[in-house]
């Protein structure tokens, strides 16, 4: 099956908002959480260098600056998660997304970012699995959007970025 641009940017779709928010939910957005570094290893483990510079579609990123932006964004979201639940409702930092992928650490092997990821993954998660339903209301806000942010609705957001990412890489694979 031929996918479009649109399905190659955002193969298993754009985020939508969830309606509510279930102990279940937040149960498998953590397993998400739990399970990506290691999905994320395995996707790539035995791709050689040209396959790693390969975009996931025309104009996109490489694979290479998928895993090493993934890296950089959920070392982002645990901050913004401590900011949050230290802080009453921080104005994060946000950060050009873009404009990183083209610094020259985007360039390196990706084993540092996977090893980044194991380690903030297991800190994001233990932090995760202790929250009560207080803290799970917790808020920062996001200046470029002026949108205040529960954290629980980040972590439906990180739960999807985390498949988004993976997608990318792991159709892009099917290509090879």
């Amino acid at each position: 099956m031929i996918m479009t641009e649109e399905q190659m940017q955002y193969p298993i779709g754009k985020f939508k908002s969830p309606v509510s928010y279930t102990t279940e939910d937040i149960r498998k957005w953590t397993a998400t959480i739990r399970e990506l570094p290691g999905r994320l290893r395995q996707s790539i483990i035995t791709l050689n260098e040209k396959q790693l510079d390969t975009s996931y579609r025309t104009g996109g990123w490489t694979l290479r600056q998928v895993v090493h932006h993934v890296a950089d964004s959920h070392m982002n979201c645990l901050i913004r998660f401590k900011l949050a639940l230290t802080e009453e409702n921080p104005t994060i930092k946000p950060y050009e997304e873009a404009d990183w992928a083209l610094l020259a650490d985007y360039r390196m092997p990706v084993e540092p970012s996977l090893k980044m990821l194991e380690g903030i993954h297991l800190r994001w998660v233990a932090l995760l699995e202790t929250l009560t339903e207080e803290q799970w209301n917790r808020t920062f806000v996001h200046p470029a959007s002026g949108e205040t942010i529960q954290l629980k609705k980040a972590l439906a957001v990180y739960a999807w970025h985390s498949k988004h990412h993976l997608a990318q890489v792991t159709e892009t694979i099917k290509k090879f």
